[in-house]
């Protein structure tokens, strides 16, 4: 079922506008994502940066994968266009924490070009800065605490990226995260040299 336009009357020019809640929060609102296989430390370095910028005075909101999974999205599997409509109303999502003022922090394996484009296109290119964290499969497959690389290779788990589903190498990031050669703190650096400049206030 899809709505009828006729009957949906936005009222977006009648809100408080995001460059007055900017103002409030004294920060510039961007939405941080970070595309990467399972296991390559996103939510790792999501934890690590969200820290560092609310140390910093900035206000942050992480979406993750599982979370979002077991939430707004519990009824969506794994198939390519479930996958699709996992992100595309993550992307929504962020971009009502945008307005807000908010600066968010997506951690979500989004495997393939054609995903990350509709996020950035939901989002706004300006407003949209995506992240390669970077790993390669056998040591994704070594930090695998949960066991889902081992079972998607015994067959248990279908269409896990990796290994019975693709992942694309991003061709757009802002930045490529190697997390196999870099600590944390080394990585948490690298990214905040990119992000800073884009969320202080002028």
């Amino acid at each position: 079922m899809t709505v009828d336009d006729k009957n949906i009357f936005p009222v977006y020019h009648e809100i408080l506008a995001r460059e007055e809640k900017e103002d409030l929060l004294k920060q510039r609102a961007s939405v941080i994502w970070f595309t990467g296989l399972s296991g390559a430390g996103k939510t790792t370095l999501a934890k690590r940066l969200e820290e560092e910028l609310f140390s910093r005075g900035y206000l942050t909101q992480i979406l993750d994968g599982d979370n979002i999974r077991t939430g707004i999205n519990n009824n969506l599997g794994f198939s390519p266009e479930d996958r699709y409509e996992n992100i595309r109303r993550i992307s929504e999502i962020s971009k009502l924490f945008l307005h807000c003022g908010i600066i968010t922090i997506n951690c979500f394996i989004s495997p393939t070009e054609e995903i990350r484009e509709m996020a950035r296109s939901i989002i706004g290119e300006d407003d949209f800065i995506e992240i390669f964290i970077n790993a390669p499969l056998n040591i994704c497959e070594e930090r695998d605490v949960k066991g889902l690389y081992s079972r998607a290779r015994r067959g248990e788990i279908k269409e896990f990226t990796g290994i019975s589903a693709p992942f694309e190498i991003p061709e757009k990031c802002n930045l490529e995260v190697r997390t196999d050669i870099l600590s944390i703190e080394e990585s948490v650096k690298k990214i905040l040299e990119l992000v800073l400049p884009k969320i202080e206030q002028e």
